[in-house]
């Protein structure tokens, strides 16, 4: 595909996500997580054709620039889409797919300093919400979600939801996970916990009071 196929491509995913987006001229100049990416590309060239001060050069102007961090290394599919973007971190070994969109204070990083594959890989048509981190070589499949504020430490299966720290997998009936924004409106597994528990320790108390109504009544 022809670098201004890609361009155009870039922007057009902003209209299909966005539905704040007006004007091409309004995204061209006032969206920084497409500058992010565009910035990406470029650095991403000069990496693989081994200028790696160059291309770290560029990471650093733009991460300067929109708040956006990419490191020149990632691998990035089409139509990626980051909304907002502040505070997103991408790692060196990451490999992002076709069609994923992130939200702002997203980190796709590394648990250490070990060589070799240590960032994860998004696969086509995933999700990241609002401020969740995703650590290590694990993969993310094909069209699930990350809940916000989410931290995932361990291989999500394709077509699946995790929420919570740690990240926990809710598997929704083998089906597709609708893409969409409303990454606030996912079950918490943690929260279901707790309302079980709560239900268990006011039935408890019941059958202490009606034993403890047994005794009085014998006296």
């Amino acid at each position: 595909m022809g670098i201004f196929k890609v361009l155009k491509q870039d922007i057009d995913v902003v209209f299909d996500q966005d539905p704040a987006a007006r004007t091409y001229v309004e995204v061209l100049l006032t969206y920084s997580g497409l500058h992010a990416i565009w910035a990406h590309r470029l650095a991403h060239g000069f990496y693989n054709k081994k200028f790696f001060f160059m291309a770290r050069i560029i990471s650093q102007i733009s991460r300067f620039l929109t708040g956006i961090e990419i490191h020149p290394g990632a691998q990035i599919g089409s139509r990626f889409f980051i909304d907002h973007g502040m505070g997103v971190v991408i790692g060196e070994t990451c490999e992002i797919g076709n069609n994923v969109t992130i939200f702002q204070g997203v980190t796709l990083g590394g648990t250490g300093k070990e060589k070799g594959k240590r960032h994860p890989t998004i696969k086509d048509n995933a999700l990241i919400a609002t401020g969740a981190k995703v650590l290590g070589s694990i993969t993310i499949g094909e069209s699930s979600k990350v809940g916000a504020g989410s931290v995932v430490l361990n291989d999500v299966p394709d077509h699946s939801t995790v929420v919570g720290i740690p990240g926990r997998v809710v598997i929704q009936n083998g089906e597709k996970v609708r893409k969409d924004l409303d990454h606030h409106k996912l079950p918490d597994p943690v929260s279901e916990l707790l309302k079980e528990m709560q239900s268990e320790i006011k039935g408890l108390k019941k059958d202490l009071n009606d034993i403890k109504g047994v005794n009085s009544s014998d006296r």
